[in-house]
C-alpha cells in the first residue's frame, strides 16, 4: 500500500484579472460593437451616465464648423437647393438612366423608396388585369424570387405549391410567368442571367439596331462573350465587325440581375477610428472624438453609497467598481489604439506621400516591438479599425503586408509589387500583352526579385487576366480606351 503524504508545491501561472479581460475585449471591438457595449453598461449600471457637458461642447463646436463651412449660402435650405443643378461649360450633368431609354423604352430609375422588389411586383400584380386564378399564380411566383429577382423553382413546384386549394395546369403557370417577366424590372422571374438577357432583348422595340444578332448571341454564344473569345464568336456568327460590336454593346448595356436596383440591404458606412493629418512637416494621428463616449459617475448614487449600508451598499460598491473599470479600460483602449496607429504612420510615411508604390513591408511584430506590447494586442487594435488618410480610408490591417526581396538585399512590400505590376500592365502594348515571365523580367530589371509564380499570384489577386485573356479583350475594345 502506497504511503500518503502532504506536499507543498509552488508554481507560477499567468492569470488575467477581470479588469484586464475587459480591456482586451474592448480593444478588439469595432465602433458599432463598442457603442452597443457602452449602451448596455449604461442601461445596467446606475452609477454610470453620459457626460452631457462634453456632448454639448461637441455639438457647439460642430455647429460652429457648419456655420463656417456654409460660406456663401445664407441658409441651409439655400445651400441644399444649390446642389448640382447647373453644369459648367464642357461638363456633363449626371442623370441616372438605364440603357432602355436609348432604345425607346421607359427609363428605369433606381428605386430609392423603402419598397422591396417583392412589394414592387405585388403592386403591379394588383394593378394588372389578372383573373383571380392568375393573381394567385403571379403572387406565388413573386414570393419564390430571390434577392436578385431570379426564380429557382420549376413550373411544377409552383403548381404544387398552389394545390390543393387551387388546381392549375403547367401551361397556365407558364403563361402567367411570361407576363410577370415583362413587368418592371424587365427580366424578373427568369431562371438565370442568360434567360434574363433574352427577355430584356425581346422586350426592346423591333427596330432596335443589332437586336436580332444580339438575340442569337444571347441564345447560343453567351459563353463565348463571357470568355472574351471574340474571334471565335465572329467566326460562329459570321457577322461583320461593326454589327458584332453593336450587338455586344447592346447585350452589355442590359442588367443581368433584375432585382439589383431593389436590393434593400443596408449599406455599411465606414467611419474612421483615427485621422491622419500633416502639420509642421510631421504626420500626426488623432482619435475620432466619438471614440471617447464621455462617461462619468452618477453623483446621486455616489452620495447614496456614502449614506447607505448593508446589501444596498454592497450592490452599489460592486457597480462603482465596474464603472471605474470600464472608464479605465476605455481610456486604455484609446491610448493603445492611438499609439499603434501612430507607429503605423511613422513606418508608412512613404505610402502617405507617394502611394502604394512606396508601401514598406510591415508585420505585427515590428509595431509590437516599437510600441512595447504583445503582437496579439496589435492584432486586436488593428482588426476592423479604420484610418482616414489624405489618400483615402483604409483598414489598419491594410498597412501590413509580406515582402519580396530586392537585388540589393533589401525588401519591398507585396503591396508595392502589385502597384508596380499595375503600372506595367497599364502601359503594356495592346498588340502583344506581357506574359508573367515578361513581367517577372521587368520587375527584376527594376531591382525586385519576383519569380513568375509570384507575379501570377499577384496578378490574379488584382483581378487581371492572363496575357491571352487580355489579348482577346484588347481586340474587343477600340484603340485608345
Amino acid at each position: 500500500m502506497a504511503n500518503q503524504s502532504l506536499q507543498l508545491k509552488l508554481t507560477q501561472k499567468l492569470a488575467l484579472s477581470p479588469q484586464l479581460q475587459q480591456a482586451i475585449r474592448l480593444l478588439q471591438l469595432n465602433r458599432i460593437e463598442l457603442r452597443e457595449y457602452i449602451q448596455d453598461a449604461l442601461d445596467s449600471n446606475p452609477l454610470l451616465e453620459r457626460d452631457e457637458s462634453d456632448a454639448n461642447q461637441d455639438q457647439d463646436s460642430g455647429d460652429s464648423e457648419q456655420e463656417t463651412g456654409a460660406g456663401e449660402f445664407d441658409s441651409p435650405d439655400e445651400r441644399d437647393n444649390a446642389d448640382w443643378e447647373v453644369a459648367g461649360p464642357g461638363e456633363e450633368q449626371w442623370t441616372e438612366r438605364s440603357s432602355f431609354e436609348s432604345y425607346g423604352m421607359e427609363p428605369q430609375i433606381a428605386d430609392t423608396s423603402a419598397d422591396s422588389l417583392r412589394d414592387h411586383l405585388l403592386w403591379q400584380v394588383n394593378l394588372s388585369h389578372f383573373s383571380p386564378v392568375d393573381t394567385a399564380i403571379a403572387t406565388a411566383i413573386v414570393y419564390e424570387l430571390d434577392d436578385d429577382g431570379f426564380l429557382h423553382d420549376s413550373i411544377g413546384d409552383i403548381r404544387a405549391s398552389l394545390a390543393p386549394e387551387l388546381l392549375v395546369d403547367e401551361d397556365e403557370v407558364l403563361a402567367v410567368l411570361h407576363r410577370v417577366q415583362r413587368m418592371e424590372p424587365v427580366g424578373v422571374a427568369t431562371r438565370d442571367a442568360a434567360e434574363c438577357i433574352l427577355v430584356q432583348l425581346s422586350a426592346l422595340p423591333s427596330d432596335t439596331p443589332a437586336k436580332e444578332l444580339a438575340l442569337r448571341i444571347a441564345r447560343d454564344f453567351l459563353e463565348l462573350v463571357a470568355r472574351h473569345e471574340y474571334d471565335e464568336l465572329k467566326r460562329s456568327t459570321r457577322a461583320n465587325e461593326e454589327s458584332l460590336s453593336q450587338a455586344l454593346d447592346l447585350i452589355q448595356s442590359l442588367e443581368p440581375r433584375p432585382g439589383a436596383r431593389y436590393d434593400n440591404r443596408q449599406d455599411e458606412y465606414l467611419i474612421p477610428d483615427v485621422y491622419v493629418t500633416r502639420a509642421d512637416n510631421e504626420w500626426r494621428v488623432t482619435l475620432n472624438p466619438e471614440n471617447e463616449p464621455g462617461l462619468r459617475l452618477n453623483n446621486y448614487y455616489i452620495d447614496l453609497l456614502r449614506k447607505s449600508g448593508g446589501k444596498d451598499a454592497k450592490y452599489l460598491s460592486g457597480r462603482l467598481q465596474e464603472a471605474r473599470w470600464l472608464m479605465s479600460s476605455l481610456e486604455m483602449r484609446n491610448r493603445t489604439l492611438l499609439r499603434v496607429s501612430q507607429a503605423i504612420v511613422d513606418s508608412q510615411q512613404g505610402f502617405l506621400e507617394q502611394g502604394d508604390i512606396a508601401m514598406k513591408p510591415l508585420v505585427l511584430k515590428d509595431i509590437a516591438d516599437g510600441v512595447g506590447v504583445h503582437e496579439s494586442t496589435v492584432s486586436r487594435a488593428t482588426t476592423r479599425k479604420y484610418m482616414l488618410t489624405p489618400r483615402g480610408l483604409y483598414e489598419l490591417k491594410y498597412f501590413f503586408s509580406s515582402h519580396v526581396r530586392t537585388d540589393r538585399g533589401g525588401m519591398v512590400s507585396a503591396t508595392s509589387v502589385k502597384a508596380h505590376l499595375q503600372v506595367l500592365l497599364q502601359n503594356e502594348p495592346r498588340q502583344s500583352p506581357l506574359s508573367d515571365q515578361d513581367l517577372s523580367a521587368l520587375l527584376n530589371q527594376a531591382g525586385i526579385c519576383a519569380a513568375r509564380r509570384t507575379v501570377a499570384k499577384y496578378r490574379e489577386s488584382l483581378g487581371i487576366g492572363s496575357s491571352n485573356e487580355r489579348r482577346r479583350l484588347y481586340k474587343r475594345k477600340p484603340t485608345g480606351t
